[in-house]
């Protein structure tokens, strides 16, 4: 058991006020297993690879996955992790079916369209808060992706509006029948969620062909039963995915950004590799995707330093040997990635931001499985972790593309919310680069037949040069 505990409440309020600094005392003091004291309840802390792959493995076995989240399940209802194993099997076929590789295709297309369509309403320079900029970008990528721009264009606001309200009630303490005003609210909210949804499953089983996008994906697949999800099942499927979609990913794209800022001479051969295989005008595809290395180690870098998940929880359904030690029925068990992820024998010099440690020729956390556990691992990793990482390339990529950023926020800090961990408020400077004379004529006419007045303006410049000349 970990020092400095208070009577009955043991590590309660240190493990609510910081509880990564709490963990990281833990493995200092006491090594990568050990015990707080949470109330009543006395948790395991597993720390490490090793350990991670236990837990993982023992998922659905001797560890179970939905007790601990129980209190999601006002708002998700019973599907995806927060129902019975046998419920989540049975799910699966329909939950796994929109990241299926091949439909990526169609999701970068989404992601490229959405985000740059964004970018060219920029002036050309300005400043913007960057967590809350990130939130509604994300927020519409999600949207247009998961539900459609048909249901978006015809409901999309009051559905973000109704999703916002029920997001707010979520409550890991307080018992979630209490009949409190925000539970009272959030299932309320609930309600008209569902009415607004009706019509448009109807609407989709009744043309199962005319539309590409998550709910037509979980519409059209049966689950392993060979049965339709139910009405209740899809409005929580939905739910799942833009909360997960959503609320983690805009912390990432934020982190993301504020390292690269933070750390100019990494970001110089970002901007290098962006020019090289990314000019002004070219559009996200797969390829590019693939060119682009620098950006996607410092995403997975991000990743490591700053995950989303923190950490995961399961419930012992037996007593467990582990590490010398008995974990008893019932005892609750954490991993912890913000501790893991910085243990010098896996990652050397942790503290260091070094994104291409993730290359290659310094990749030595390969050597041990579920050293990076961000996402999960197992049965339950995410099934979205490709989908979202795009959605944060393709971010990155157009904004440095298209301006040069300055941090005016120089150290901002991590705020623990309930949903996912973000930076605090941070504010962001940008001004718009010029279009050189590299960019081909035929990038530039494409550019403006899809609607971008800056590409516009250069390419008119362009002519008149020519004119001149």
């Amino acid at each position: 058991m970990l020092s400095k505990r208070f009577p009955i409440l043991g590590h309660a309020l240190e493990f609510a006020k910081d509880r990564g600094t709490l963990l990281k005392r833990g493995y200092a003091e006491l090594g990568n297993i050990f015990s707080i004291k949470l109330a009543n309840k006395a948790a395991v802390i597993l720390v490490g690879p090793e350990f991670a792959t236990l837990f993982f493995k023992e998922t659905d076995k001797a560890l179970d996955m939905s007790k601990p989240y129980q209190f999601l399940k006002p708002i998700l209802g019973n599907v995806a992790f927060v129902a019975s194993h046998e419920t989540y099997l049975n799910q699966r076929p329909v939950l796994y079916e929109p990241f299926q590789r091949e439909k990526m295709v169609r999701y970068l297309e989404i992601m490229d369209e959405t985000v740059r369509r964004w970018v060219a309403t920029l002036p050309d320079e300005g400043r913007f808060e960057l967590v809350d900029t990130m939130n509604n970008l994300v927020q519409e990528v999600a949207g247009r992706a998961i539900v459609g721009d048909d249901f978006m264009e015809k409901a999309g606001k009051d559905f973000w509006a109704n999703y916002n309200v029920v997001g707010k009630a979520l409550d890991p303490i307080i018992p979630s029948n209490w009949p409190l005003p925000k539970f009272i609210r959030r299932d309320r909210a609930r309600k008209r969620m569902a009415a607004t949804l009706q019509p448009i499953l109807d609407e989709r089983r009744a043309h199962p062909d005319r539309h590409q996008d998550f709910l037509q994906d979980f519409i059209n697949t049966p689950k392993a039963d060979g049965t339709a999800a139910s009405d209740e099942e899809l409005l929580g499927l939905i739910i799942s995915l833009l909360f997960a979609g959503h609320e983690t990913t805009a912390g990432q794209a934020s982190w993301t950004l504020i390292h690269l800022l933070q750390n100019p001479d990494y970001l110089a051969k970002v901007q290098s590799e962006l020019q090289t295989h990314f000019p002004h005008g070219a559009h996200i595809n797969s390829r590019t995707m693939a060119s682009l290395k620098q950006l996607k180690w410092a995403i997975d870098e991000t990743s490591r330093m700053r995950p989303t998940a923190d950490i995961m929880i399961r419930v012992a359904d037996e007593d467990m040997e582990v590490g010398g030690f008995c974990i008893p029925k019932g005892a609750p068990v954490f991993i912890t990635a913000e501790v893991s992820h910085f243990l010098p024998d896996v990652f050397p010099e942790p503290e260091k931001y070094n994104p291409e440690r993730f290359s290659s020729e310094q990749c030595t956390h390969k050597d041990h499985k579920n050293a990076i556990i961000g996402f999960g691992g197992g049965v339950h990793k995410c099934p979205g972790m490709n989908f979202a990482l795009n959605e944060i390339l393709t971010i990155s990529a157009l904004l440095l593309q298209a301006f040069d950023l300055t941090l005016e926020t120089p150290d901002p800090q991590l705020r623990r919310d309930l949903g996912a961990n973000r930076p605090t408020e941070t504010w962001v400077s940008y001004r718009r680069k010029p279009v050189t004379e590299a960019v081909p004529e035929e990038v530039m006419q494409a550019a403006v037949a899809a609607g971008c007045p800056h590409m516009a303006k250069a390419m008119a410049a362009r002519a008149l040069a020519q004119v001149e000349a």
